[in-house]
């Protein structure tokens, strides 16, 4: 299997427990490059990785329940 590097900031452990509004304007801030989306825990999402995205896990509160990565 085949490494993947993505440019720019990979992991933004420090927005664990902030809102997910304020983590996806860090993470759109700090990596020009990526499109932070907020997805509801339980949601279904496709398996696919991709160097311009990062995922912003909420609970029913919009509290960020995962470190946001590349992915």
């Amino acid at each position: 299997m085949a490494l993947i590097n993505c440019a720019g900031k990979a992991t933004w452990p420090e927005l664990l427990g902030a809102q997910g509004e304020v983590a996806e304007a860090t993470v759109e801030r700090e990596n020009t490059g990526v499109d932070a989306v907020i997805v509801l825990e339980g949601s279904i999402v496709d398996a696919q990785f991709r160097c311009d995205r990062v995922r912003i896990w909420v609970d029913d509160s919009g509290i960020v329940t995962r470190v946001p990565q590349i992915g």
